[in-house]
């Protein structure tokens, strides 16, 4: 398809509803690709789905700089550690945990987009609740030891983090759900899994973003949908940034209650060893 093959088809409709799915679904631990694929058939594709393609590879614009944003000081100081203090562990591990996901995208992204069976709606359902399930049952798996945040994270563990991450080259597996429920295993609490796979998400979308304007037929495309894709960007930079704010608030204050349960759990214990001493 050429440059002037390029039809102005996505609506004011169609757009503010991509960026909106965009920016909620890519930071909540569900799909953001498996629910893009359903709103995109519910939009009608059809002949459409190249067009569609290009659309959604370009939205993620917008819940990049939504991710920048709000974790601007984080950034600033990991670069202040890099640069100034010469600490690169934290930044080591996020590029660590980058790594798979990268390769093995550039490796079978094409191959898995071909596939009738990963793009079936029975399989995005399917994968999409397998991660919820257990998402909600995350706190019932066997842990490493707990860290203090992310900042402890050894390369292994950020390795492992890591490798979770391709399964979301899987339509419906979330990448956040999924690194979120591994950094969980590997010995985080829930506020300091999510802050970390958020930044692990970075490298890779940073690429992902880069590599869809080094594309000839993207440029083409952002060339005849520069409004509409303006208007989805901003859309979805609006909502991934109350998404982030919900989710972040939501696990902090998960943090909390289990501190609590664990201050009563010790509290018990406490009284039960006192209480078997005076009898």
């Amino acid at each position: 398809m050429g440059a002037g093959d390029y039809n102005k088809t996505m609506n004011i409709l169609e757009s503010t509803v991509l960026g909106l799915v965009q920016g909620i679904t890519e930071f909540i631990p569900v799909s953001s690709s498996g629910h893009l694929e359903i709103t995109q058939r519910i939009l009608g594709a059809g002949g459409r789905a190249e067009d569609f393609h290009f659309f959604l590879e370009l939205i993620n614009f917008g819940t990049l700089f939504a991710l920048l944003f709000y974790y601007r000081q984080t950034i600033w100081e990991i670069l202040q550690r890099v640069f100034v203090k010469k600490d690169y562990k934290l930044a080591l591990n996020i590029l660590i945990t980058s790594i798979p996901a990268g390769i093995i995208g550039l490796i079978l992204s094409k191959v898995i987009e071909k596939l009738p069976f990963f793009s079936s709606l029975a399989t995005i359902g399917f994968a999409m609740g397998f991660v919820g399930l257990i998402m909600i049952f995350v706190n019932k798996l066997p842990h490493l030891s707990k860290l203090k945040d992310e900042n402890e994270l050894t390369p292994g563990r950020a390795l492992a983090i890591g490798l979770a991450q391709t399964f979301a080259l899987i339509p419906g597996v979330s990448r956040s759900g999924s690194t979120i429920i591994t950094g969980r295993v590997m010995g985080l609490d829930s506020k300091s899994a999510a802050k970390y796979s958020f930044l692990a998400s970075l490298p890779i979308m940073i690429a992902v973003c880069g590599k869809s304007l080094l594309s000839s037929s993207s440029r083409a495309y952002i060339t005849s949908n520069l409004g509409m894709l303006l208007l989805s960007n901003l859309v979805a930079f609006v909502s991934g940034l109350i998404a982030l704010q919900i989710v972040m608030k939501y696990f902090k204050k998960e943090n909390g209650m289990q501190r609590g349960s664990l201050s009563i759990r010790s509290w018990r214990t406490r009284s039960a060893i006192e209480d078997t001493r005076l009898s």
